[in-house]
């Protein structure tokens, strides 16, 4: 275990010596005694918090809403920066689900989460209660992401998985880093854009364009954060400009580049999330021989 300072905040950071068994999951565990309104920034992964000390979290949303305890979030949650989590004691397994696989593991497309949080118990009922005791139960970190991983890989096996030309898609979007051009996606796999689209939206939860642009974000957001300046990033990570990254950055959290570059949010994803990214390498789809082609 490890740990985090920010401030006047210590975080206690546990990652698995494993990885998981299912390619596009990643988890870390945390520990934090006093956790003051973190600002959420958005993510282009389905993220789910697995509770299981004596407190709950404190998520509040826009317009006054509150979420506690477990629960699972769309990708780009947090969207806009109105988003902060609070708390004390609080004890969580955090998993972060490539959006290629979270209908499977969820058993409901992320597409219902749309960017927003939805309690775990909305969503898998008294499982999400057993869950918390088994984790609770656990003596060890890495006992926990093994119950965990076991938990996942058993709901994801139980289900049917996504196109493959989606999966590919995405996969395409992740490894350009938000760089792939949209238009050119559906040709790749051999599908018209209309239905490309339709089942892109339909099955991971938000639209090529949008995730293209969420994944850009990420990317730039991590960069800020290791200290490169705001021209360079910009020009490296395909905005038209530094106004265009400025713009970009305060639409996903409400900040400007500059204090982005200090959210403790980022700033401990190198001890709890190393080699960053959405795990998984693309596999061509079915049937799409242009995109086998250029893999």
């Amino acid at each position: 275990m490890s740990t985090f300072m920010h401030g006047g905040a210590e975080w206690d950071v546990a990652c698995p010596r494993r990885p998981s068994r299912l390619a596009g999951v990643t988890m870390a565990g945390f520990r934090v005694h006093d956790l003051a309104a973190l600002r959420m920034v958005p993510h282009p992964s389905v993220t789910l918090s697995l509770e299981f000390g004596a407190r709950s979290s404190v998520l509040d949303c826009a317009a006054g809403r509150q979420h506690r305890g477990s629960a699972v979030a769309g990708p780009g949650f947090g969207t806009g920066g109105g988003v902060r989590v609070r708390g004390e004691h609080i004890e969580c397994v955090q998993v972060r689900l490539s959006p290629v696989i979270a209908r499977a593991v969820l058993g409901a497309s992320p597409a219902g989460l749309d960017g927003a949080v939805v309690p775990l118990d909305d969503l898998w009922g008294r499982e999400a209660s057993r869950i918390r005791e088994q984790l609770g139960d656990v003596p060890s970190w890495q006992g926990r992401f093994a119950l965990t991983d076991a938990l996942l890989a058993r709901r994801y096996e139980a289900a049917p998985p996504v196109d493959p030309e989606v999966a590919w898609a995405w996969h395409r979007i992740v490894a350009g880093r938000g760089l792939a051009r949209v238009d050119g996606l559906a040709a790749e796999v051999g599908w018209s854009r209309k239905r490309l689209w339709s089942r892109f939206r339909a099955q991971l939860g938000l639209p090529p364009k949008r995730a293209v642009r969420l994944v850009r974000f990420d990317h730039a957001a991590h960069r800020l954060v290791a200290g490169e300046g705001a021209a360079r990033v910009a020009a490296d990570a395909g905005y038209a400009d530094q106004s265009h990254l400025h713009r970009d950055v305060m639409a996903f959290t409400g900040a400007t580049p500059a204090a982005v570059a200090g959210e403790p949010f980022l700033a401990v994803d190198d001890l709890a999330w190393p080699g960053r990214g959405t795990p998984g390498e693309p596999h061509a789809p079915r049937g799409s021989g242009s995109a086998a082609r250029r893999a």
